[in-house]
């Protein structure tokens, strides 16, 4: 673990995204630190792709999830 140095900005825009979806300060960043590095390393995929991988590798069944 360490620190990692961020924009005022940056840290006010995490600070409210984390009230929004419920998550600390800490987990909301890490969370757009992993969706922004699997963006990076996979350009040809969509959000909702992305996502939709990490469920599938997590054996997550969205469909079951939300009743589909």
């Amino acid at each position: 673990m360490g620190i990692v140095k961020i924009d005022d900005q940056l840290h006010e825009d995490i600070r409210r995204a984390s009230a929004v979806m419920v998550r600390s300060i800490n987990a909301q960043a890490e969370y757009w630190i992993k969706i922004g590095m699997l963006a990076e390393t996979n350009p040809g995929m969509t959000f909702s792709e992305i996502v939709r991988e990490q469920m599938k590798k997590a054996d997550i069944n969205v469909g079951e999830v939300v009743g589909g």
